[in-house]
């Protein structure tokens, strides 16, 4: 197989604008500063004031008693307590719980 003569086309050129470069240069020149300095020392006193305040406890251990005049019905033990059972004892069962044998029970 054979192929034709190839042909090139130039098309016109593109023109872009002016690239713009600067080349700087540069000159050091030295100017000398004077800075004068001066220290002064302060010298402080401070008084620390310390209060105390001394602080002691005591305990005071307040008792009570009550005495119930219990009527009808025998308490264990033979004698009298408290109306509603006492402290829980063998029979009543704590505060508020009527002993057997009260009220008509």
């Amino acid at each position: 197989m054979h192929c034709g003569p190839k042909t090139t086309n130039v098309l016109p050129a593109i023109v872009h604008p002016t690239k713009c470069c600067v080349n700087n240069t540069f000159q050091n020149n030295i100017v000398p500063h004077i800075h004068p300095t001066h220290t002064t020392t302060v010298n402080h006193v401070n008084f620390q004031h310390q209060h105390y305040f001394p602080h002691t406890n005591s305990n005071v251990t307040q008792v009570t008693n009550q005495q119930f005049v219990a009527g009808g019905g025998q308490a264990p033990g033979g004698f009298g307590g408290p109306v509603g059972g006492g402290f829980g004892g063998p029979v009543g069962g704590g505060f508020g719980v009527p002993r057997p044998g009260f009220f008509g029970r």
